[in-house]
């Protein structure tokens, strides 16, 4: 494909730290995957919740498709995240026992054309942390800027 998608969650990174990753399928409506082939979704505010032993993703931001006239969709609304069940027992008991969270990393296209989105299992970043994940990205930008 000519066309190639991938938006990202820049933020993610620093305000968490990542455990465990996992691309998941998404259940997307029509109007919502031609939105996704033209680049026009934000994955910025979304995080992922538990619902019946089924995963959802909230705060999606996918922009209205204009040629859908009577059979759009909803720009922000819960779409259902596709994994197996022993990934969705495994991700259910690791955020009822240890406190973590569910936040979605990247949305892309994979060679076939599936929408896919990369989630993680992550946890919050205190602030001394979030200072050391600056020190680090100042000490390798001057690292890089010495070497050019």
């Amino acid at each position: 494909m000519s066309n190639v998608v991938d938006i990202k969650n820049r933020r993610a990174s620093f305000e968490y730290a990542f455990i465990d990753r996992y691309i998941t399928g998404i259940q997307l409506k029509g109007s919502e995957i031609k939105s996704i082939r033209e680049g026009k979704a934000a994955i910025n505010d979304a995080h992922c919740i538990m619902y019946n032993g089924e995963l959802f993703v909230k705060g999606m931001h996918i922009a209205e498709y204009k040629n859908a006239g009577n059979f759009g969709h909803l720009p922000v609304a819960d779409r259902k995240l596709l994994l197996t069940k022993h990934e969705l027992k495994k991700l259910g008991d690791a955020m009822k026992n240890k406190g973590l969270t569910i936040i979605p990393l990247r949305l892309f296209l994979n060679e076939r054309g599936f929408a896919k989105l990369e989630i993680a299992l992550a946890k919050g970043k205190k602030i001394h942390d979030k200072r050391d994940t600056i020190k680090k990205r100042d000490s390798d930008r001057e690292i890089r800027r010495e070497y050019k």
